[in-house]
């Protein structure tokens, strides 16, 4: 994976490539005006916050205060902080982009931090964001809300110490990847009867052979390295060889310094006298290993300042040093080991304990697959026990109606109906009043009252 590549001001600070937006000078002389400012192609930092970085970076450049600040601030200046003191003085649109872009880092950082948990089955039932954010070391968790100058200011640092250790990340994640290449291969022999492994074992040091046959690769930065350069890439004269013209010649951004692409790209001819990606004894892993190392030390001997970048000064001067005409033999990557075999037995170790920990899982979640199958199976038990139920009830029901001497008034849907059962009063049905009879008409309707008692 390739760097950003930033403006010059902005390397000093991350320690990264240079030069998105800087104005391509003419060689010629002949147009003396300024072109169009072109934004190059950005590659990924590595960085898990690279695209707030790279926003964050694109915003602060729109406003001419501070991005005159920026051009004049040395590598102090940016370390110390006083460059983020600058924000407070920049435009209203500026620092409104700069919340909306912090409120964005946020939302998302949450929704990493939610995964995180989900996947981990981390049971909660309320997450403390404030608490969880303090574990993301560039922006401010206390203020989720606005970009202030101490969010620029962790920005910074947390950038600078991150792309300082992005070198070593590389080489450990490289040497990571030759333990298990190697451990893979020797699990495939081991699974070979003797006659085939002895095969295959032939066949494989053949083309690590083949691999180490080929031409003399040029120490990095030597004369013989640039001239040969000069001749097959820029199609020069190699007795016209001349470093400053070099230098100008491949500082492509024309912002006066060489880049850490920029460097990479001079080594092109010598990684291909060493990998083909047709060959299959040749593996791009490691040619972009070996690049690495070249730039490591090239960097080393001529970035005097250790800002990674190269100036002409230190171009030229590194020049006059006796390593440049007469440079050690460069050692390529199969001359020296990326591991011992120490090393490789612990990362087996460290295989096994994690292949033990994936049966571990992968055997509780069969048994939660069986536990889910048996409870579905108990459910669809339960689940005919009750249809048998009322399929029981119904022909007991049928069989009663049947018994009293036909059915009962079944409804519109076939469903049963049942009339209300009616009470009887005083034990005796009540007879509507026009069928009871009257009294005779010389009959009193009642009984007279206050009448003499006879004995």
């Amino acid at each position: 994976m390739r760097r950003m590549t930033l403006k010059p001001s902005w390397l000093l600070l991350l320690s990264i490539s240079a030069g998105v937006w800087s104005v391509p000078i003419d060689r010629n002389g002949d147009n003396q005006e300024a072109k169009e400012e072109v934004p190059e192609e950005n590659a990924d930092t590595g960085l898990y916050y690279d695209r707030y970085l790279r926003e964050v970076i694109e915003v602060l450049e729109t406003d001419p205060h501070f991005r005159e600040k920026l051009q004049t601030a040395n590598t102090e200046d940016i370390k110390n902080g006083r460059l983020s003191k600058e924000l407070d003085l920049v435009g209203h649109h500026v620092r409104t982009r700069l919340d909306e872009l912090k409120r964005q880092e946020v939302s998302r950082l949450r929704m990493l931090l939610k995964a995180k948990l989900d996947s981990a089955n981390t049971q909660s039932l309320q997450m403390d964001h404030a608490s969880l954010l303090k574990q993301f070391e560039h922006l401010d968790p206390h203020n989720q809300n606005t970009f202030e100058a101490k969010d620029l200011e962790l920005l910074i640092s947390t950038a600078t110490k991150d792309l300082e250790n992005y070198d070593a990340e590389r080489h450990e994640e490289f040497k990571r990847y030759e333990m298990l290449k190697e451990h893979e291969r020797r699990e495939y022999l081991k699974g070979l009867d003797q006659e085939k492994r002895e095969t295959e074992e032939k066949r494989l040091q053949e083309l690590k052979d083949k691999h180490h046959q080929h031409p003399k690769v040029n120490a990095p930065g030597s004369v013989a390295q640039l001239r040969e350069v000069w001749e097959e890439t820029d199609g020069l004269d190699p007795q016209e060889f001349n470093p400053k013209t070099f230098f100008k010649l491949h500082d492509t951004n024309e912002d006066g310094v060489l880049d850490e692409q920029e460097l990479e790209a001079l080594f092109t001819k010598e990684l291909e006298k060493v990998y083909d990606p047709k060959n299959e004894e040749d593996d791009m892993m490691e040619m972009e290993e070996e690049r690495l190392r070249m730039r490591e030390h090239v960097m080393k001997n001529v970035d005097a300042n250790k800002d990674r970048l190269v100036s002409l000064e230190e171009f030229l001067k590194s020049t006059e040093k006796k390593e440049f005409s007469n440079p050690r033999e460069w050692e390529t990557l199969e001359t020296k080991p990326a591991y011992t075999e120490e090393e490789l037995q612990r990362f087996e170790v460290e295989l096994r304990d994690k292949e033990e920990e994936l049966k571990r899982k992968a055997e509780n979640l069969r048994q939660q697959q069986d536990l889910l199958k048996e409870r579905g199976k108990a459910l669809e038990a339960q689940r005919r026990e009750y249809q048998q139920a009322v399929l029981e009830m119904s022909q007991r029901q049928k069989e009663q109606q049947q018994a009293a001497g036909g059915p009962p008034p079944a409804g519109p849907n076939g469903e049963l109906q049942f009339q209300p059962e009616i009470k009887v009063e005083d034990k005796e049905a009540k007879v509507p009043a026009e069928h009871q009879a009257e009294p005779p008409n010389n009959l009193p309707a009642e009984p007279p009252q206050n009448l003499p008692l006879h004995t």
